[in-house]
């Protein structure tokens, strides 16, 4: 995203943890408290993110369109393909853009920036996953 963001009309910033790189281009922050972290994304046009399914769950609460760029295993970026498989159920879902090649980011983001907002009945209904989590940790069942 450092080398992307000149091409953008817009600021980019990054949540990024403990690291050494330096970034050149965007606004890198180590960690963001919940509060900010809600507000960014709500003033966002295009969340980037790995694979995490927290930051997809917010994606959706706030119907903003989410490119994910899961990290690989192979390339020692996680100690498993966990976000491979992630990745695998999320792809073609609404909103969602999959890249799993750094070729692939820039029309990833310009695909992602084209998604005005997601529209409201592609976001699950808080009281339907309540109801869907309720009968799975009576039952077991995931039917419905």
């Amino acid at each position: 995203m450092d080398e992307l963001a000149p091409t953008l009309d817009m600021p980019v910033v990054a949540q990024t943890g403990k690291g050494t790189y330096q970034a050149r281009n965007i606004r890198t922050l180590e960690s963001i408290p919940p509060s900010e972290f809600d507000e960014m994304i709500r003033e966002t046009r295009l969340i980037v993110a790995h694979a995490g399914i927290g930051t997809v769950l917010t994606a959706q609460k706030f119907g903003k369109p989410i490119l994910l760029f899961p990290r690989r295993a192979a390339l020692g970026e996680h100690r498993n393909d966990h976000q491979l498989a992630t990745v695998g159920q999320l792809r073609g879902r609404p909103g969602v853009i999959v890249v799993e090649d750094e070729a692939d980011l820039a029309a990833g983001v310009a695909q992602g920036l084209a998604i005005d907002v997601i529209a409201e009945q592609t976001v699950p209904r808080r009281d339907q996953l309540r109801q869907a989590l309720h009968t799975f940790i009576v039952s077991g069942d995931l039917a419905g």
